[in-house]
């Protein structure tokens, strides 16, 4: 007789009771196998723990899976039928969990920041990031709005504030200072830039990307400079004014004007010869970067790299000759 009286009447197949998860895998080890013995030794059970799960299930399914014989086990028909499709669908689990692993560890990792830090800081360095994390595909949003982590499809965002983001992990990356930047065509000429007050021969350019925010009104960042600096009668309300740093800089980098640059927006321009620094007068930037993502995201594989890169790439910056690391702020923040 192969067959036992059923306990369960199953009629629904997403509601009916299953069998344990630990009674179906000792089963599927030991059909595999033909022996508990084996299979106890591959699960790291006792082949009793085998022996009662096996017999339970039987109860449980209400048919008999193995013929025991003196010298090893056999499967009985309904356990030939049943086995291939158990171990089929414990494949299919292992792959789904694989998948999903390989998906917190690489795959997609999605930036929101404003397009000034993604164009003159972030790209830059991005080939370092490649060469680091293969696995990982950067894909980044360059934008001056907030997203929403609750409703956006969003990893992580580089920020500027003052670091108060509840329910978010918050990484300071570095702050900046402003100075005066310009192409080096401006430094010689029919009226030479040579010291703060021939600043008024010259166009100033500004930036609302977050001059705003930190500042009150686009002109003042220019007005607290030249005032630091001792210059007066200069009217900083003339001058273009840009949406975005990126595009303040690469219009400065023309000799269209002079713009007050942000220290590591303005880093790699400098290096490269396309903006000069006529002063040695800085201002402190009210706003700090930071990098934030959800709480309860935090520590997947594919965030905890990028964040660990970033950071790195910030305190390397602060760290490097002639970089301003931690500034002093204007007045208290909260």
């Amino acid at each position: 007789m192969t067959s036992m009286r059923h306990t369960h009447v199953w009629t629904d197949a997403v509601t009916r009771p299953l069998p344990s998860l630990n009674a179906l895998r000792a089963f599927e080890a030991a059909a595999r196998h033909l022996s508990f013995t084996r299979a106890a030794s591959e699960l790291n059970v006792t082949q009793t723990a085998i022996s009662h799960q096996i017999k339970g299930l039987e109860e449980q399914l209400g048919v008999q899976l193995f013929r025991r014989l003196p010298r090893g086990l056999l499967l009985t028909e309904e356990a030939q039928r049943y086995a291939p499709a158990l171990r089929a669908a414990f494949e299919q689990i292992a792959a789904a969990t694989e998948q999903l692993s390989a998906s917190g560890a690489g795959g997609a990792l999605m930036l929101s920041t404003v397009p000034s830090f993604a164009a003159k800081w972030l790209v830059p360095r991005l080939g370092r990031f490649r060469a680091a994390h293969p696995e990982i595909d950067l894909r980044i949003s360059a934008s001056l709005r907030l997203v929403d982590f609750a409703r956006e499809d969003f990893d992580v965002a580089v920020r500027m504030g003052r670091g108060n983001y509840p329910g978010l992990r918050v990484d300071a990356l570095f702050g900046e200072v402003m100075f005066p930047v310009c192409s080096p065509r401006l430094l010689a000429g029919p009226k030479p830039l040579s010291k703060p007050e021939d600043l008024r021969h010259h166009v100033l350019l500004h930036d609302v990307d977050v001059s705003a925010s930190a500042f009150a009104a686009v002109p003042q960042a220019w007005r607290l400079w030249l005032e630091r600096a001792g210059v007066h009668g200069i009217d900083v309300e003339r001058g273009p004014v840009f949406e975005d740093s990126a595009m303040l800089l690469d219009a400065a980098a023309e000799g269209q004007g002079v713009a007050l640059g942000r220290s590591a927006l303005v880093a790699a321009d400098l290096a490269a010869g396309r903006l000069v620094k006529p002063f040695d007068i800085s201002l402190p930037f009210e706003l700090t970067h930071y990098l934030v993502c959800p709480e309860a995201t935090a520590d997947r594989p594919k965030i905890a790299a990028f964040r660990a890169w970033l950071l790195a790439e910030a305190k390397a910056q602060e760290n490097s000759p002639g970089t301003p690391g931690r500034v002093d702020r204007l007045r208290d923040n909260p």
